[in-house]
């Protein structure tokens, strides 16, 4: 780990050295890339001078704690700085070994989340609308754009499937552990003798694919229909044949937007939607090949598994993957999702470090 870490520090001081030099201030895409690595490794170098400082007083202290001819009342206060000097070090190279986890490349990306009423009919549905406002507040709370980009709303006002870009700072680094099997437990209103009720809701959370990482030949890879939009029941809507229906002819992939009034709009979204999906398709592949463990350690955004229940009676959300229930089900409704998703990710980053435990010293 450390010989790592001194290779980082000689990168820092080398990024800082060219940043000063007058060829690499003429050249603005030089620039830009040596101050994005140099933002990146900032933090590692930083808490590496940390951690290097109290090797440094713990050295000191240790010298004066073992010398013999010392002032006793020195040693004795050296001596209660040594605790503290092991605990903080122990604390910063726990959190270097964090720092030096490689990156999940996607973290920074966009994503298209996918929202699908399951098993339990209308109360499904209508859960799949609760889910789509928690979502949409959490995201407000962050300052994320939130776009609904396609819906199928059923008759009374929940959803079958619904679509939507969140973007922003981070959104998949956050989101990406929302994938999964959704499953609540509730009186349904149309509920009379005031049964509980088990229903499902499937989320996909898919990184945003750009153009450049999956191209779409629009003459030779899609089929591209027009139709009229329609409402609920089927009741015309637009008078213009604006909705969209794209036909991936490889994969079988099928996407409908009939949302927007303009028929270019309704292609774009759809086309958006369709990268996403090929995107994730290849990345399982890739994922797929690499070794046994490390599909289980990628399998947490298996879409088959239950991954949380919401019991309403009691006000309780459970995380089945980390055993976390919390009693405050109306906050994380509300989008006060935070504790959970924190709890997710360090859970997640301490098994990366045990898996990597053998390879950080």
């Amino acid at each position: 780990m450390f010989k790592k870490l001194d290779e980082i520090i000689n990168e820092y001081n080398q990024i800082i050295d060219l940043l000063s030099t007058p060829e690499i201030a003429a050249d603005y895409t030089r620039i830009k890339d040596l101050s994005k690595r140099k933002s990146e490794i900032q933090i590692i170098v930083e808490c590496y001078q940390k951690y290097r400082s109290i090797t440094k007083e713990l050295e000191e202290t240790e010298a004066i704690i073992n010398d013999d001819h010392e002032d006793h009342e020195i040693r004795e206060m050296a001596e209660g700085e040594h605790n503290t000097l092991v605990q903080r070090q122990d604390e910063l190279k726990l959190e270097l070994q964090t720092l030096l986890l490689p990156t999940d490349p996607r973290d920074q990306k966009d994503v298209i989340i996918e929202i699908r009423a399951g098993t339990g009919g209308e109360e499904a549905a209508l859960f799949a609308g609760d889910l789509l406002r928690m979502y949409l507040k959490y995201a407000e709370e962050k300052g994320w754009h939130f776009s609904i980009l396609s819906q199928h709303v059923t008759g009374v006002g929940g959803f079958k499937e619904v679509i939507a870009s969140i973007s922003g700072k981070g959104v998949y680094s956050r989101m990406k552990f929302e994938g999964g099997v959704h499953r609540v437990q509730r009186v349904p209103q149309t509920e009379a003798q005031g049964r509980i009720h088990t229903s499902a809701v499937t989320v996909a959370v898919l990184p945003e694919a750009e153009e450049v990482e999956i191209e779409i030949d629009e003459v030779n890879d899609i089929r591209v229909d027009v139709f009229r939009s329609s409402g609920p029941g089927g009741q015309s809507v637009n008078t213009t044949d604006s909705a969209v229906r794209i036909t991936h002819l490889e994969s079988g992939i099928v996407i409908s937007c009939q949302d927007e009034k303009s028929q270019h709009k309704n292609k774009s979204k759809a086309l958006k939607i369709l990268r996403a999906r090929l995107l994730d398709i290849a990345e399982q592949e890739q994922r797929d090949q690499i070794s046994q463990e490390r599909k289980k350690m990628v399998s947490t955004g298996d879409r088959s598994a239950k991954i949380r229940t919401y019991n309403y009676p009691q006000s309780r959300i459970t995380d089945h993957r980390i055993g976390l229930t919390l009693y405050r089900l109306e906050a994380v409704l509300n989008g006060d999702l935070d504790e959970l998703i924190d709890t997710l990710n360090s859970h997640y980053q301490a098994e990366s470090l045990k898996a990597g435990s053998g390879s950080t010293h």
